[in-house]
């Protein structure tokens, strides 16, 4: 898929997965490519400044906590802005696929004339 694409909703997608509940940066790149049917495979270099923007802008908040083996995990949760953010990025997204759909949709009836 075409990069530029998924460049343009990745903090999107990442909002969306912290939506339901913390997660730690391995975690929400498996839950991606899982939940889009391998169609999303962001790479830590993709995450981690999104994260870390989404951090310092207060949408998101980490923390560590001890993982299995005794090694610290960061995990991000979702704050309140985080989830005003989500709605309103949700809302743009929905505004935006129409508008292609729409255009889409009327090029292919003026094609089959």
């Amino acid at each position: 898929m075409d990069k530029g694409l998924i460049a343009g909703s990745t903090t999107l997608l990442v909002l969306k997965l912290l939506e339901h509940k913390d997660m730690y940066g391995y975690q929400m790149i498996e839950e991606l490519a899982k939940k889009s049917d391998q169609t999303f495979h962001l790479k830590a270099g993709t995450l981690y400044p999104i994260l870390h923007g989404l951090e310092q802008n207060g949408m998101v908040t980490s923390y560590d906590e001890q993982a299995d083996g005794g090694r610290l995990r960061k995990y991000y949760r979702l704050t309140s802005k985080g989830k005003g953010q989500l709605a309103d990025k949700k809302q743009e997204w929905l505004k935006y696929a129409q508008a292609v759909q729409n255009i889409l949709n009327e090029g292919a009836t003026y094609a089959t004339h």
